[in-house]
């Protein structure tokens, strides 16, 4: 079975009186290498981060800059190294989720075919060099497969534990929550299906509006987020449900 690893890579405060969210990643250690879901903040942003991000969107997410928030300085504590990941999977590509990618280059990247089709289209929520690096690509284009009602698909890892892609759109276009076998139970990591835990128990919760400015089908973001609504009513026992940026669930995880 695949031992998960949950690291805080990064950090976002748009201002000194909103609350300070986090780049919740996760790292998957099987026998055949390790795996990044989310890269978060990376090495390359703190050091060009005009360059690799731009002004705009640095003060729109308040981007906080700290060599000891990213994944590799997180994988360095645990007595990794940069070559032992093999894969990363990215629920979607905003730059706060895909800055550490080139800190990783050798690594594998999968994600859904329909979101790097757009950021590759130029879409301007998107920041183009932090792809410069040419990562090597595994693009799922078909959801052709069910994970507890949901469309999904298996990654090819070649891991222990079954690892699946599940379609969550509307943040962006191509969003993907990501499942992980424990044994009898799965954690389903759903990276911006919501902003905070809150949102899954109250409808009008007040980051709606944000979430809703944010996303580029609205209507999809709250189709998908009344999915896990539903899923955790069903099989709340059998599944544990958590986001990217909501540092209470990280809390939790790690105490």
């Amino acid at each position: 079975m695949v031992n998960i690893h949950h690291i805080n890579c990064g950090s976002l405060q748009r201002d000194p009186d909103s609350l300070k969210v986090l780049c919740h990643c996760l790292l998957l250690e099987d026998v055949n290498g390790l795996a990044l879901i989310d890269t978060g903040i990376g090495i390359q942003d703190i050091l060009y981060p005009l360059e690799r991000i731009g002004e705009a969107i640095i003060n729109q997410a308040g981007f906080n800059f700290d060599c000891m928030d990213t994944a590799v300085s997180k994988l360095n504590k645990l007595g990794f190294s940069v070559e032992d990941v093999k894969h990363c999977i990215l629920s979607h590509l905003d730059p706060d989720h895909i800055g550490g990618l080139a800190d990783f280059p050798q690594a594998t990247v999968h994600l859904s075919a329909i979101e790097l089709q757009i950021f590759l289209e130029g879409d301007p929520r998107y920041c183009p060099q932090q792809l410069a690096h040419r990562p090597i690509f595994k693009v799922y284009p078909n959801f052709e497969e069910s994970w507890f009602g949901l469309a999904a698909k298996r990654v090819n890892l070649n891991f222990e534990s079954a690892v699946y892609l599940v379609f969550l759109p509307g943040h962006t276009l191509g969003h993907c929550g990501i499942a992980i076998q424990q044994k009898d139970k799965w954690l389903f990591y759903v990276g911006d299906a919501y902003y905070l835990r809150d949102e899954l128990f109250i409808t009008d919760h007040p980051v709606n509006e944000l979430a809703a400015l944010m996303a580029m089908d609205n209507e999809l973001r709250i189709e998908s987020l009344k999915n896990l609504r539903i899923l955790i009513q069903k099989h709340g026992e059998e599944i544990e449900i958590f986001g990217y940026h909501d540092p209470s669930e990280l809390a939790i995880i790690t105490d």
